[in-house]
């Protein structure tokens, strides 16, 4: 009999060396793979993969359909070992992926959460800064969060003013420009770190032991923080994410360029490139889902045809 999990384990390897993840989809392939051998089967159906990916009757059809693109991908692979695997097709379990509503940050509620994260007790001091550094360069280069916590000291060249973004969505990397005064608070950053820890640590961002930050940590500091400002409510569990910092730059990116009569359609490809997505439609979606840019790419649309008549 076909031992699932070593084929599945073969699998992951194969697509890791190739530059994907596959974080989640190891762990849901290797539950399918014991699925499979509870079940004792010689091979992948479709019958058998729509059963596993709708186990959790009270999933939402979003996550059921996830569970069966793993099998999807996994199914492809195999039946070049076995010609008679069904390979689920696209749109067997549809659905209609929901995308969080970007929340868009002004200027006064940054400031104030860079005030707040600038006086964050600690024993050494060293947690204000880091937090200030940290949310600061978020607001400012349009990183993800795990890209910022990532950071390597060696990575951050402050002399040039690039930042090196290593290993991101299917391993690529990229280099990050960024602005001079962003240089200079780094900088800073940088010296009362080394000062506080004694040396240099390889985490450009780090804890008062000198490790990288813990993501969850981050993500529980930023919800303090946000409740103490009045971003959130004193119980709220849902309110404005660290990514939308992220949101953020691109929106004013593009608002800017509009306003200044850029040609936004030939300069898009460059804000892909720079935020680091895969596909240049990622970017196209800010258009979408800010009304000021609605409004201001309505505008531009309308003066075009206007000269044409």
């Amino acid at each position: 009999m076909t031992s699932w999990c070593s084929a599945v384990e073969t699998y992951v390897d194969l697509r890791r060396s190739l530059g994907f993840k596959l974080v989640e989809a190891k762990v849901g392939l290797i539950q399918f793979a014991s699925f499979l051998e509870q079940r004792g089967a010689v091979r992948i159906t479709i019958p058998l993969a729509m059963e596993w990916a709708q186990q959790d009757k009270s999933a939402r059809p979003a996550e059921w359909a996830r569970r069966l693109t793993f099998v999807r991908g996994f199914a492809r692979h195999w039946s070049a070992h076995d010609s008679e695997t069904e390979v689920p097709p696209f749109g067997l379990l549809p659905h209609r992926p929901g995308r969080a509503h970007p929340y868009l940050y002004s200027d006064d509620e940054i400031r104030n959460l860079l005030q707040a994260a600038s006086q964050l007790p600690s024993a050494h001091g060293l947690r204000g800064p880091t937090y200030y550094s940290l949310l600061g360069l978020l607001a400012v280069a349009g990183l993800r969060i795990s890209e910022a916590r990532n950071l390597q000291t060696e990575d951050v060249d402050l002399q040039e003013g690039v930042l090196t973004i290593r290993g991101t969505k299917f391993g690529k990397s990229r280099l990050v420009p960024i602005h001079p005064s962003t240089c200079v608070v780094l900088s800073d950053y940088a010296s009362r770190r080394d000062r506080v820890l004694a040396r240099r640590p390889a985490a450009f961002f780090v804890s008062s032991r000198g490790t990288r930050l813990d993501g969850a940590e981050i993500r529980r500091t930023f919800y303090t923080l946000s409740r103490q400002i009045g971003l959130r409510g004193p119980s709220d569990s849902h309110g404005p994410r660290l990514h939308d910092f992220r949101h953020r730059f691109a929106v004013e990116t593009l608002v800017q360029w509009y306003r200044s009569g850029q040609d936004v359609e030939r300069r898009l490809p460059i804000l892909s490139t720079y935020l680091g997505h895969v596909h240049v439609a990622d970017t196209y979606w800010y258009l979408t889902a800010c009304p000021e840019l609605m409004g201001l790419a309505v505008k531009r649309f309308d003066a075009y045809w206007e000269k044409q008549s």
